[in-house]
């Protein structure tokens, strides 16, 4: 279906309301509204995550890891027209998520995996640019998860949906660990009970206050 955009704003949404695939209007916070514009929040992080690698040198780590995010990111702009749509409004020939998505994440999971010395302790985020705005894409995925569990309790959803979502965090994690191992960077364990050093005392004397 092609798609032509000539107007960007049209005014149908200062009153905090929007519409969903179908024309039914809503309000902005809906639990549908929330689920997808997180969906859309991911998309921009893992765009972030895009632009670091394509500023990075030429590696078969950065196609790899190029490959591996635009088909993701294509997905996520299907998940969100999924998420847009109410069950009245689903149509013939809709691209849902369905199991293959869920399967090509779970094995991309376990080709990375196999770079992947095992974890003894949890990680903090970080281990340079490109890993550390992969983590931040994770915890945006984990809220989203909630969002798209939260609607559940109000309208049905596709069945594959949140074990898309589910396993795609686990994916961002295992792609965070596995940028940072390829680029040669640190990984901040978990330091449990870390308590910091006592303070230096400063240099010289303070003047005394006038």
């Amino acid at each position: 279906m092609a798609i032509r955009i000539t107007k960007v704003y049209t005014r149908h949404g200062d009153k905090g309301e929007t519409h969903l695939v179908g024309g039914q209007r809503v309000p902005k916070d809906a639990p549908r509204i929330e689920s997808y514009g997180t969906v859309d929040e991911l998309n921009a992080t893992l765009g972030i995550v895009r632009a670091f690698n394509d500023a990075a040198p030429e590696s078969p780590v950065a196609q790899r890891l190029d490959e591996i995010l635009r088909q993701i990111q294509n997905e996520l702009f299907d998940l969100g027209s999924e998420l847009a749509t109410p069950p009245d409004a689903v149509w013939g020939g809709m691209i849902r998520i369905g199991t293959e998505q869920v399967r090509t994440l779970e094995r991309t999971i376990d080709e990375c995996q196999a770079d992947l010395a095992p974890l003894t302790s949890f990680i903090l985020p970080g281990g340079g640019k490109i890993p550390a705005f992969l983590h931040q894409a994770r915890t945006v995925c984990r809220r989203a998860e909630r969002e798209i569990l939260r609607l559940t309790h109000h309208e049905p959803i596709g069945e594959h949906v949140l074990s898309y979502v589910n396993r795609l965090s686990d994916l961002l994690f295992v792609l965070a660990r596995w940028t940072s191992h390829h680029l040669g960077a640190r990984e901040y364990l978990w330091e449990k009970g870390l308590t910091l050093p006592p303070g230096r005392p400063p240099r010289g004397k303070r003047k005394a206050e006038p």
